[in-house]
């Protein structure tokens, strides 16, 4: 039988925690939709859909809970690309991906919506998940709250930027919202956005043109579309995305678009108390392919009481192997309907082990992630010799080597990776590499690893990037875990949050200083945390390199010529990579 393991190893029958029948029964096999314009406390209009169980043409009588899910990527629509012609109409709510569809069928209503500025709603978009934003959402859930159809409990439910939707309407706290289920979000958007001092890939992609608006499906009372390309229209004064993020280069830097400082006002972690006050529920959900997974672990470390899913897989991707539409379901059933269905005796986090018992499984822990494990340190050293040139050469030993440097020039001259390469390639083609010997027996890593190195620059600045390989017996590579780190950002403090023990860097215009050519500084990077077995035989590898092929704007910030980057071996401040070992 197939099962989930427990922290004493015992397996947990997966018969144990599957939905009852009666939960899953296809009791509403039937939907009956509609939609409608709402405003908002300051009057703009925003696109609501609203999906009601029903049976055959007829909606369910009884009131019932409501699923809300509020999105930038147009909640109905018609796939011109690759429908042809009008196209075939695509709903979030009927996609299982976020088990709407199954939450239809368990007896919930579902509403989705259009953010202002976006699909079919009206208005612009001053910022991205910003507090007006944050607002419209608390209007919609409470308006939702109010209708015939519902029992005044709400739930809500994103992954990605409708992850962040959904904690950021959580913020303000509406009195009728009860639960949620955040997917692939960020607690802190600066040190997520702009990680480092240096923005990547997520939410620095080009904004869509009109078009994609436009082939949003107009509502029901808008027979001609008029009210559509109104709306549209509208959106042309939304605030461009990258140049936003761009913009700010500091944690406290004022935004030429917003008049204020916007990485303050879209930081969740603000409004933390104010959450576990209102006795909101939270499940953080992500996947260990993604980047967003350590802001999700964190959250759930700063929401006591919360659950916390790690799947394999990439972004916003259902688990495999795993039940998760009934996850989802049971999750509301509890906070919605107070039917508890084992959910409430459930342990705290789910995630899966890559390589248990050879092939891989999901855990079940009280402990998130990452709790309870032990900094194991690898020490950067030069191989046979004396100078690291390539990963053949260059070694992680559990000693200090004796004193000595590694240098490498940046290189700029990188693949295009895909538009979306939501995680990263190995890279010791275009840095330095250090490799451990073929471990003699398995090593559990679950948690976040951190690399501490002494490293200089040629010049006042540099990018840091650095990347934490699996290499097996044939030499075949997988990145398991990546960070990143200005030497100008290098400056640690006291954050605002639990961080879970890691390395925060305050991203302040005060603390953010240039350095001396070859001048050795310490940084501490904590990476993308990491849930496998490595098996014996196998080798762990630290690339440290100096650009990285995700980063959007790589030919405006490239330098000429290139930064040479040091690294410094032994000594008192020997560069070392720490490794979360568990038991």
């Amino acid at each position: 039988m197939k099962g989930f393991r427990n922290l004493t190893g015992a397996v947990v029958a997966l018969a144990s925690v599957a939905m009852p029948v009666a939960a899953v029964a296809d009791g509403y096999p039937d939907v009956v939709r509609s939609s409608i314009y709402v405003p908002v406390r300051d009057g703009t209009k925003l696109a609501v859909n609203i999906y009601r169980p029903a049976r055959g043409t007829t909606a369910a009588q009884e009131r019932l809970p409501v699923i809300f899910s509020f999105t930038p990527y147009r909640a109905r629509f018609r796939d011109k690309a690759n429908g042809g012609g009008d196209g075939k109409v695509v709903e979030l709510a009927l996609d299982d991906r976020l088990a709407m569809r199954s939450l239809i069928r368990a007896g919930y209503v579902v509403a989705t919506a259009d953010i202002r500025g976006k699909g079919a709603s009206f208005g612009h978009r001053r910022g991205f998940q910003d507090r007006t934003e944050a607002y419209d959402g608390y209007d919609l859930v409470e308006w939702l709250a109010r209708q015939p159809f519902s029992t005044g409990k709400v739930g809500m439910i994103g992954c990605s930027y409708l992850g962040g939707s959904t904690f950021h309407t959580t913020s303000t706290t509406p009195p009728s919202l009860k639960a949620v289920f955040i997917g692939a979000s960020d607690l802190d958007k600066y040190a997520f956005v702009r990680r480092g001092g240096i923005p990547a890939q997520f939410n620095t992609r080009p904004d869509e043109p009109a078009d994609v608006d436009l082939a949003s499906v107009p509502l029901d009372a808008d027979i001609d579309g008029a009210m559509l390309r109104a709306a549209v229209a509208e959106h042309a004064a939304n605030t461009p995305m990258a140049p936003l993020w761009y913009g700010m280069p500091y944690r406290d830097s004022v935004s030429a678009f917003t008049g204020n400082q916007f990485w303050n006002e879209v930081g969740t972690f603000n409004y933390l108390d104010r959450i576990r006050k209102a006795g909101i529920a939270t499940y953080f959900w992500s996947n260990w392919q993604d980047e967003p997974t350590a802001q999700a672990l964190i959250s759930a470390a700063n929401m006591p009481g919360s659950k916390f899913l790690a799947g394999p897989g990439s972004h916003c991707v259902p688990p495999p192997g795993f039940d998760f539409t009934g996850e989802v379901t049971r999750y509301f059933d509890l906070h919605l309907k107070g039917v508890a269905y084992g959910m409430e005796s459930a342990p705290r986090a789910t995630y899966w082990l890559e390589g248990l018992d050879g092939k891989g499984g999901y855990v079940r822990s009280n402990l998130l992630p990452g709790e309870g494990a032990k900094p194991v340190s690898w020490f950067l050293g030069s191989g046979r010799s004396g100078t690291a040139r390539s990963a053949n050469d260059a070694v992680l030993g559990k000693a200090p080597a004796g004193r000595g440097v590694d240098r490498f020039t940046v290189n700029y001259d990188l693949p295009d990776p895909e538009y979306f390469a939501f995680w990263a390639q190995p890279m010791d083609a275009n840095g330095l590499s250090y490799t451990t010997p073929a471990l003699t027996a398995p090593m559990k890593l679950v948690g976040f690893p951190v690399a501490r190195l002494s490293v200089s620059a040629d010049k006042t600045d540099a990018n840091v990037f650095v990347y934490l390989d699996q290499v097996d017996a044939t030499g075949k590579a997988e990145v398991v875990a990546f960070g990143r780190l200005a030497l100008s950002h290098r400056k640690e403090a006291k954050a605002p949050y639990d961080t879970m023990g890691l390395p925060w860097h305050s991203g302040l215009k005060a603390d953010v200083s240039p350095v001396r050519p070859g001048q050795v500084v310490r940084v501490n990077i904590d990476m993308t945390p990491v849930s496998r077995v490595v098996p014996a035989g196998a080798r762990l590898r630290l690339t440290v390199a100096g650009a990285d092929p995700r980063q959007r704007n790589l030919k405006d910030i490239r330098v000429t010529p290139a930064p040479i980057i040091t690294v410094h071996r032994g000594g008192a401040t020997a560069s070392r990579l720490d490794l979360p070992v568990n038991n």
